[in-house]
């Protein structure tokens, strides 16, 4: 299904095709297009199903506000890599115990500071490592091996696709090796759409709740400054918003429904302007989705031209 057109002087030169899926207040299959029943890999979208599977697995954590980290994928902001740090700390490690690979920040501005002061690539500034050092303090809770806490068959990553299945309300499909080195699960589209529902309609003494309600309380952890996650959850009130990569991006709205979205070719770029097209079916207004309803084709250095919705 073609899900977004890339429109230059007029001219639509390019497509991508995808699947979507949106689901009202009562989990319900209101709107759908391409493939929304088989599984596929939802990338960082799973990060806050994970994250209540760490809840459920015995973490707690100095402050609730680092659930928002442990959730997200930073850009590497100082904020971002001081929690990293005081959350490993807290548990009694520091970032050496980190096992996601090396990387600058996926922020251009601070990956020019780091540059510029002599620094380099290291875990603690890859963009998952919040994730890394919430798993991390939960095995530390539980006293559970550390050095292999990636491993599919641990401990820490058998309760988390437990917990991911659960909120899934589907088994597990297939279990792959994410960028950062963890594993990821696979489940349906709508089955995402379905957790994040999940989360934001749950009880509000819930580890569901706590997870949800600690990132849409500090969006800026879940990614970064002016990122499309921060902006929604800033411009919506009561929206969860989490993207993956390759073309993944999940949403649930509080009483009102969920989206789950994958662009067929990975294209990150094609996310918004289907997303705010599946939100307005829910019934979302905001000003918001109209600056991410479309995303600037540039020529010359100015746009002529833009990737719009064709869904």
């Amino acid at each position: 299904m073609i899900l977004a057109e890339v429109v230059r002087s007029g001219f639509v030169e390019s497509v991508h095709h995808g699947s979507v899926v949106v689901l009202d207040a009562d989990g319900a299959t209101i709107a759908a297009a391409g493939d929304v029943t088989n599984p596929f890999f939802p990338r960082s979208s799973n990060k806050p199903l994970q994250t209540v599977g760490m809840l459920r697995a015995g973490l707690r954590t100095a402050d609730p506000a680092d659930l928002a980290l442990i959730s997200g994928s930073h850009f590497g902001e100082s904020f971002h890599v001081a929690r990293v740090r005081q959350i490993l700390a807290t548990a009694g490690l520091d970032e050496s115990a980190l096992r996601c690979p090396p990387s600058l920040p996926l922020s251009e501005d601070e990956r020019d500071i780091v540059l510029r002061d002599g620094g380099g690539a290291s875990p603690v500034l890859m963009n998952c490592s919040g994730k890394h050092a919430g798993m991390l303090a939960t095995c530390v809770v539980n006293g559970w091996s550390l050095a292999d806490y990636r491993d599919a068959k641990h401990p820490l990553q058998v309760a988390l696709a437990a917990a991911v299945s659960d909120l899934a309300g589907e088994p597990i499909a297939a279990t792959g090796i994410d960028g950062c080195g963890a594993p990821v699960f696979a489940v349906s589209l709508t089955a995402l759409a379905r957790g994040f529902q999940r989360l934001v309609d749950a009880p509000p003494t819930s580890f569901e709740r706590l997870v949800a309600d600690t990132m849409r309380a500090d969006p800026e952890l879940v990614a970064g400054t002016g990122q499309d996650d921060t902006r929604l959850m800033h411009g919506v009130p009561g929206l969860l918003a989490k993207g993956g990569a390759e073309g993944v991006v999940a949403v649930a709205v509080e009483g009102l429904g969920a989206v789950a979205i994958k662009v067929a070719d990975g294209a990150m770029r094609a996310r918004m302007p289907v997303l705010v097209s599946a939100l307005r079916r829910l019934g979302v207004s905001a000003p918001v989705l109209d600056e991410l309803e479309t995303v600037p084709v540039l020529g010359g250095g100015v746009k002529v031209g833009e990737v719009r919705s064709a869904w």
